[in-house]
């Protein structure tokens, strides 16, 4: 058949028809066709727009002798209004205001179709009676949306994928209704998969979205969808949104490393996950808003957040319900907050949380049966008036406090056990309330139960063993209890307090007494700010930190000669020694009976990660060491996990303590932003802020402090109290390296570890560093380092397996080496 001709072969039963014929047009054989013929397109391109009325076939060449391009240049490329068959072309479309292909009626079946357009959308289902097959299609099409079905329409899309798009990757509105088996979707500008308005409906099973700078699935308006053992992740925004009575069911799905919300509903929207994980996510695992918006989840995992929130966030009149879940490795495990709040969580697990595992606040209550809580900062914490709930039959183990109820809080705790806490099993302060039923307490570093503040707590049947402070500490006039029991750990009770005991209102201790007591002024376990002490009192440490006293310090010279020898931060060098030239002369001045200038020397650095933040902090001490400035110019380094406390109270007392560690050096705080969130309206961070503005006041010539992190968030940080900016003298800004400087630092790890770059090695990583992925996740210096190491692996997997290598084998790198791009660094 002659290029560019179109071959008909006719289906018909009569003899006449079953004949075939060449047409130098689709268009023209088109015309001829009928239902049941076969068009068979020779390859070429075909400047024409296509409209399908009959049951034709009409495909590309099967021998694969080359590829038929319909590409109009204008207008819809192909429409279908029957059900045809249409396999092996190509579709190309450049009308920003039609599809590339369009069906509108019947049940066509589309197979092994690539579109590649600049077009509104690359496949366009409209219409109640649109209903195709769409088999192993490819779109590309980065000028708008890949697949859109609209107007009632529906199909089956099979193996499909979006390559990219310039808008939403598969787009559901208008009352659509398809469904998606084993597709891809992924590099879209916008939605991975979009669902939207009442009547509008999703089922997809077996698919995977990711790489899409926005939400990967977003149901809003009255749409509904089902999404069966289906992969969402890498987005830039959240991985799963529903607004406005959205209803969606995740079974079997998997939706990790996320930087924002996991899954966030809001506005009456309706979740349901069944076997679904959620893991690698920056914010909330499951963020939950609004009255009437419910979610509810069945053997589910949350896990391995990688952001300071807590992995289950319920407010606003929310509800939601965990049945037979897990939620660990994450910094809180479930916030429930806001009158008409409310959680309900059966047979669960919460694990190795590095704050508090429930969190009942601002009138929220939530009821937790058979749960486990253990590995955690506070087991549960019911913080204010309103707030409440009941546990019943639940174990926590391995905390720092069992359970804390605050300021007015009233939850009843039935059945429940906590076993080897760090400080009270129970405690309750501050007003708070309370009624424990059947509950224990065993080998607790601290007390049992520990009520102060005169709190109306009630204790029935309760027992205490081996607590080492005592199975109960209680002030008067306070609880009421009843059958409770210890074992007599702790320390003993004077006899007066015992008869006070049994002779309070109301009843008292029956049953075995060792181990209680009743006195008047109780101590808390967790300090309060009026009992931090001051920093003359704190012990300083017993070994010295690396850097040495001053006596050891190395000459300002030597260590202004190795911040020089650092790779590219050429602007950086400038303002340090700037900054130190200031601090020398005012020295000199001060020796010469002349007033010196104030430079105050806490900063700020500000740049992405690996651009050397913590090396030149640790350089800045020893200078400042070496001059005499500072006592020991040693560096300690924290971040907010460090600084920030689960009790009132305990976080000034741990800022304190890492100020003192760094007492005659550095306290540079990484990541500073972190204590000052921007929804931080009950976070401790604020707390940190406070106390450690008055340290820096305080005890001005004793600390230098640099607090780092992102530029645009260092900005914000610098603003969250007025005493702040004021403590720090400049900022330093930190560029990424270029790849220039990228090769140089790899050129002096080979160097360090006796490694050579071969020919063309040097050549091939400056191309590799141009041509290498940028984004939030690049390293700078570390990821230089990081591919440095790859290509020792991969020079070792390949010298290996030589008899006998010689010296030039053993230690030359070569382009070979170098890691595939792909691969993360």
């Amino acid at each position: 058949m002659v290029q560019g001709t179109v071959q008909v072969t006719h289906g018909g039963s009569s003899r006449w028809r079953r004949r075939s014929g060449e047409y130098p047009t689709l268009t023209a054989a088109l015309a001829v066709a009928g239902d049941g013929d076969v068009l068979s397109i020779a390859p070429g391109t075909y400047r024409e727009n296509l409209v399908l009325h009959h049951a034709v076939t009409l495909r590309g060449p099967e021998d694969g002798s080359g590829s038929v391009r319909i590409a109009p240049l204008d207008g819809v490329a192909l429409t279908l209004r029957a059900s045809a068959v249409v396999q092996d072309l190509y579709l190309e479309g450049q009308d920003r205001a039609a599809p590339a292909l369009l069906v509108e009626d019947g049940s066509p079946e589309l197979t092994d179709l690539r579109v590649s357009t600049h077009s509104a959308a690359g496949i366009e289902v409209r219409g109640p009676g649109a209903r195709p097959l769409v088999r192993r299609c490819t779109v590309e099409n980065p000028a708008g949306v890949g697949i859109a079905v609209l107007d009632g329409g529906g199909g089956v899309f099979e193996e499909c994928e979006v390559v990219s798009s310039g808008q939403t990757g598969f787009s559901v509105r208008g009352g659509g209704r398809p469904r998606l088996e084993r597709c891809r979707i992924h590099h879209s500008t916008g939605a991975g998969i979009a669902v939207t308005g009442e009547g509008s409906g999703l089922e997809a099973l077996g698919c995977e979205v990711y790489e899409v700078r926005g939400a990967g699935v977003q149901i809003a308006a009255r749409a509904a969808a089902r999404l069966t053992d289906c992969a969402v992740h890498r987005t830039s925004a959240d991985g799963v949104t529903l607004d406005t009575d959205a209803v969606l069911t995740l079974a079997g799905c998997d939706i990790h490393d996320i930087p924002e919300n996991a899954v966030d509903l809001r506005s009456r929207s309706v979740l349901t996950l069944s076997r679904t994980s959620v893991r690698r996510f920056g914010r909330n695992g499951l963020s939950v808003w609004d009255p009437g918006t419910r979610v509810d989840a069945d053997s589910c995992e949350i896990h391995d957040s990688t952001g300071d929130y807590p992995a289950v966030w319920v407010s606003d009149g929310a509800t939601a319900s965990l049945d037979s879940c897990r939620v660990h490795d994450v910094p809180d495990a479930l916030f429930v907050l806001d009158r008409g709040s409310s959680v309900d969580v059966t047979d669960s697990d919460l694990s190795q949380v590095r704050n508090t595992a429930v969190s009942v606040s601002d009138g929220a209550t939530a009821q937790l049966d058979d749960c486990r809580i253990r590995e955690a900062g506070t087991g549960a914490w019911f913080r204010d008036h309103g707030s409440g709930g009941t546990l019943a039959g639940c174990t926590i183990d391995a905390v720092q406090s069992g359970v804390i109820v605050t300021k007015g809080a009233d939850p009843t705790l039935e059945r429940c056990t906590v076993t080897s806490p760090a400080e009270a099993g129970f405690y309750v302060s501050a007003g708070g309330r309370g009624t424990f039923k059947a509950c224990r307490v065993t080998d607790s570093s601290g007390f049992g139960f520990h009520v102060l503040d005169g709190c109306r707590t009630t204790l029935t049947r309760c027992h205490t063993e081996r607590c080492s402070r005592g199975g109960y500490e209680f002030a008067e006039d306070g609880p009421v209890a009843e059958e409770c029991t210890g074992d007599g750990s702790g320390p003993r009770p004077a006899s007066a307090a015992a008869a006070a005991a049994q002779s309070a209102p109301g009843g008292g201790f029956t049953g075995a007494q060792s181990g209680v007591r009743t006195v008047t002024a109780a101590r808390s376990p967790v300090a309060q700010p009026s009992q931090v002490a001051p920093a003359a009192s704190v012990p300083r440490p017993a070994d010295p930190e690396p850097g040495g006293d001053a006596a050891g310090a190395r000459a300002s010279g030597a260590v202004l000669g190795q911040l020089d020898a650092l790779v590219g931060l050429d602007s950086v060098k400038r303002e340090v020694r700037a900054l130190t030239d200031m601090i020398e002369v005012g020295r000199r001045r001060q020796r010469a009976g002349l007033k010196a200038a104030s430079v105050r020397r806490h900063l700020v650095f500000t740049g992405s990660p690996g651009t050397g933040k913590t090396t030149v902090a640790r350089l800045y001490g020893e200078i400042l060491a070496s001059l005499g400035v500072l006592e020991r110019g040693h560096l300690v380094e924290v971040s907010r996990v460090d600084l920030v406390g689960e009790h009132i109270g305990s976080t000034a007392i741990r800022t304190q303590e890492a100020f003192e560690r760094a007492r005659g050096g550095v306290l540079f705080i990484d990541e500073a932003y972190a204590l000052a969130p921007e929804d931080s309206g009950r976070d401790f961070g604020r707390e940190a802020i406070d106390t450690l503005v008055k340290l820096m006041e305080d005890h001005r010539d004793a600390v230098v402090v640099i607090v780092a992190g992102y530029t645009a968030e260092m900005d914000r940080f610098l603003t969250v109290n007025p005493g702040v900016a004021s403590r720090f003298s400049r900022t330093i800004a930190f560029g990424d390296y270029g790849p220039g400087e990228l090769l140089r630092i790899v050129e002096q790890q080979a160097e360090e570890h006796e490694y050579r770059l071969g020919e063309g090695t040097a050549e091939a990583l400056l191309t590799y560093f141009t041509e290498l992925p940028k984004g939030p996740a690049f390293g700078n210096g570390r990821t230089a380092r990081q591919t440095f190491e790859s290509m020792v692996e991969r020079h070792a997997g390949r010298v290996a397996q030589l008899s006998e290598p010689s010296t030039d084998e053993l230690t030359l790198l070569f382009p070979a080496d170098l890691p595939a791009l792909s691969a993360p660094c």
